[in-house]
């Protein structure tokens, strides 16, 4: 079968676009993931277009091949792993803009376009492309739209799925369908684009995207920043900053453990004692940012913050932020980093950090956290030495408590990384019987076959009748 469709897509793909050697297949089989089970696929595409990608998944559709799309693999779940014998299809060739329209304020773009490429280019015309993952600077669009990724602004800003307004996508069996619209409203038929953000190419592979873009100016960032000796003081913080009624344009924080691996990895001194730093960003322009800057500033001096201090200047903001955004490579140093990405009510925020920090202490394994914590959507990040057999048993039930513990609070077990393979069991909790049923016969009426990313995204439904 391998001979028959290697055969098949050198005959009908252009030359180069096919590549099976050892090393491509390799660094082609698995995203970003710790531990996320991955097998060796049959071939790499490599398309440039959607006639490419259209023309593989038919060939592989004839032959029942399962197909595995991916873009440049920055994923956490394991949600672009081959399986065995699988034909993983790459979009990260597919990097043109198509159109920029700035009078409707919406952009076309390829799968395959970086988040920041697209973001700087509409720029130019004085737009803006809010969601922001930590990982813009080299995750793409399409990657982007298949775990419905949020980021650092989606706190007030929102996520892929609330700008994503068209869709391409190659189907099951090489069909192209063109979803959505262009205008600024909508409603005629079902609303195809919403199902397919966050499906995670289980539905249909996405081959451009169209997203809706925001005015780049009258926006005055000014940020608020303060260490605090205890995580949960931190956590007591984020949960006031709700209860004010105040909502920013960004609430992250991080813990001692990350502030140590970015200070030591950029040369940063750091207060001493301490536990977690909050960053909050507000851009709201003229008296009213100054306000809400200083009430927060209070608010996290209340809640035993120190040092709290403002920051208006753009270059300071970027560098302070920066220890956001270089928390996870700077832990990568460290050892694998098993990622986990709960989601929880905001004011559940101090209590879930409390029992990842009593998780950390009763499984003896080291626990990061980074957090998009305006939204309670937290990214305790799990470091287990190479090799270390023992610790990785030990940081897998830590992941699984944590999983736990974010439901008993009331969340949800993928805020933004997306089920992937690492939170089937979680999702196989959250969502009811019935629920799953739906989510089959989603996947059964638009993949029959079952040959788009199998087995990820959401578990099969257990075989029981009487469901509720």
């Amino acid at each position: 079968m391998t001979d028959d469709l290697l055969t098949a897509l050198r005959a009908a793909l252009p030359a180069d676009t096919v590549a099976t050697d050892d090393e491509v297949l390799a660094s082609h089989s698995h995203d970003d993931a710790e531990w996320a089970a991955y097998g060796a696929p049959a071939a790499v595409v490599f398309a440039t277009g959607v006639d490419d990608v259209s023309t593989a998944v038919r060939i592989a559709a004839e032959r029942g091949i399962p197909v595995i799309p991916r873009g440049t693999g920055t994923g956490l779940s394991g949600g672009a792993n081959a399986t065995d014998g699988s034909l993983v299809i790459s979009l990260e060739r597919m990097t043109r803009i198509l159109a920029v329209d700035a009078g409707e304020r919406f952009a076309v773009a390829e799968a395959g376009v970086l988040n920041d490429a697209l973001r700087r280019r509409v720029a130019e015309d004085g737009l803006w492309y809010p969601p922001d993952p930590a990982s813009y600077r080299i995750s793409t669009i399409g990657g982007n739209v298949a775990t419905n990724a949020g980021g650092i602004c989606c706190v007030k800003y929102g996520v892929t799925r609330d700008y994503v307004i068209g869709l391409t996508v190659v189907l099951a069996d090489g069909r192209v369908a063109k979803l959505g619209r262009t205008t600024a409203k909508g409603v005629t038929g079902y609303d195809f684009v919403g199902l397919m953000v966050g499906s995670e190419g289980t539905l249909g592979i996405v081959v451009d995207v169209t997203v809706s873009l925001l005015p780049l100016g009258g926006r005055e960032e000014r940020a608020v920043v303060g260490y605090f000796a205890e995580l949960s003081d931190a956590g007591r913080a984020v949960a006031a900053v709700t209860s004010a009624g105040i909502i920013p344009s960004a609430l992250e924080l991080i813990d001692r453990t990350c502030l140590n691996a970015v200070a030591q990895w950029q040369g940063w001194t750091l207060p001493d004692g301490a536990q977690a730093l909050l960053l909050a960003m507000v851009d709201e322009a003229g008296a009213r940012g100054d306000e809400l800057a200083a009430d927060i500033a209070g608010i996290f001096a209340d809640a035993g913050g120190v040092d709290v201090r403002r920051a208006d200047d753009p270059d300071e903001i970027d560098l302070l932020f920066a220890a956001r955004r270089l928390a996870y490579p700077a832990l990568e140093r460290l050892g694998p980093v098993l990622a986990e990405d709960i989601c929880v009510p905001r004011r559940a925020v101090p209590e879930m950090l409390a029992r990842i920090e009593a998780a950390a202490a009763e499984e003896d394994v080291v626990i990061a956290n980074i957090a998009h914590a305006g939204d309670g959507n937290l990214h305790p990040l799990i470091i287990a030495p190479e090799g270390d057999d023992d610790a990785k048993a030990r940081a897998k039930r830590a992941f699984d408590r944590i999983v736990d513990d974010c439901r008993a609070l009331g969340g949800t077990v993928t805020g933004e990384h997306g089920v992937g393979l690492l939170k089937l069991p979680g999702a196989a909790e959250e969502l009811s019987p019935v629920v799953l049923d739906l989510h089959a016969a989603v996947k059964n009426a638009l993949d029959p076959r079952g040959i788009l990313n199998p087995g990820k995204a959401f578990p099969a439904a257990p075989a029981s009748k009487g469901r509720s």
